[in-house]
């Protein structure tokens, strides 16, 4: 645990929770259930839905993996979900409120028998950025005109998160800052660069930042677009330090075959498309010509399941804690 005081005296103190996640993983009531993982894991079909996914990433890991590998069996990729708590102890009482879900990589080499640390963040959820975008965003440009944003939109969201990777805490549980692996923009243009990394594959470059990456940016993120060896659209990777020399190459490609494989479940239009992206590409949901995955998945239901998450950490932390966080965002610093 890492105590973290603001200047009054108020304590928040963040732990660390860490569940594998398997064919019979559960979410538990403290997971927000429009993350990934946690939408396979519901339903009749549950089982069959995450042992498909937890196939597919070891598949393509296997596949971007080849060298000394000629089964394409030789790594297994285990996952864990990483949970976040703040505690926050005031005059209104005491709370645990979720905070930040993402996913950990770790590799088995069955070859050598060796263990190998992945890569932390990968897929990342957040009750704050829930209400950020889901709550405040929407309610801040009803009966406007014109789309705008709200002045310090993600402000907190960004100071939360750095506090949290920068804490004791983490140090003490992962070597590597994380990676953050998210699909690209619906509306924006991307072009293809000259340059070719051996495991991210083609560099590509958009012609605007998008608020998402602006969002990211006050997290103290960066942020790249790749498209791996055999994919079909670039992925955009969100990171601290350098993508290109702070991972190893194995850390990389669990990445990218974890986000990858939720991509081609959720997002199939773009990541499943029967096409391979251009020099010049505009993604859009609105593409035909792709395939299903054997993995169901309802996108309705999560989007829906987002405002009410925003709705939750809007009336168990946003409001309850206003004047708290406040003091405590004022006087952040690292």
């Amino acid at each position: 645990m890492e105590n973290i005081q603001d200047t009054k005296g108020n304590e928040f103190v963040f732990t660390l929770k860490s569940t594998s996640l398997d064919e019979n993983y559960h979410p538990s009531s403290q997971t927000r259930l429009t993350t990934n993982f946690a939408n396979l894991a519901r339903g009749a079909n549950r089982q069959q839905n995450l042992r498909n996914a937890l196939n597919m990433i070891n598949n393509r890991f296997n596949a971007l993996a080849h060298v000394d590998n000629p089964k394409g069996d030789r790594y297994h990729v285990e996952l864990e979900i990483l949970t976040v708590t703040m505690h926050i102890d005031d005059k209104n009482g005491i709370n645990d409120l979720p905070m930040i879900e993402v996913l950990k990589t770790n590799i088995f080499d069955r070859k050598t028998g060796q263990q190998i640390e992945g890569v932390a963040g990968n897929n990342f959820s957040s009750y704050v950025r829930d209400y950020d975008f889901s709550v405040l965003l929407i309610d801040y440009n009803k009966d406007k005109a014109s789309f705008t944003v709200p002045e310090n939109f993600g402000d907190l969201h960004g100071k939360l998160y750095k506090c949290f990777v920068n804490s004791a805490t983490y140090k003490e549980h992962f070597k590597m800052s994380p990676i953050i692996c998210l699909s690209v923009s619906g509306n924006k243009t991307y072009t293809c660069t000259e340059y070719q990394h051996p495991v991210l594959g083609f560099e590509y470059q958009q012609d605007q930042y998008s608020l998402t990456d602006e969002y990211f940016a006050k997290m103290g993120l960066k942020v790249r677009f790749f498209m791996p060896p055999s994919a079909v659209a670039p992925m955009a990777f969100y990171h601290s330090g350098e993508l290109l020399s702070d991972y190893t190459d194995l850390g990389l490609i669990s990445s990218i075959s974890t986000m990858e494989t939720f991509q081609k479940i959720y997002r199939p239009e773009i990541y499943n498309a029967n096409s391979v992206a251009g020099k010049i590409y505009q993604p859009s949901l609105k593409h035909e010509d792709y395939s299903l995955t054997r993995v169901e998945y309802d996108r309705e239901e999560r989007s829906r399941l987002a405002i009410e998450q925003g709705k939750y950490a809007e009336e168990h932390f946003i409001k309850p804690y206003q004047d708290v966080l406040e003091q405590w965002s004022a006087n952040f610093s690292l």
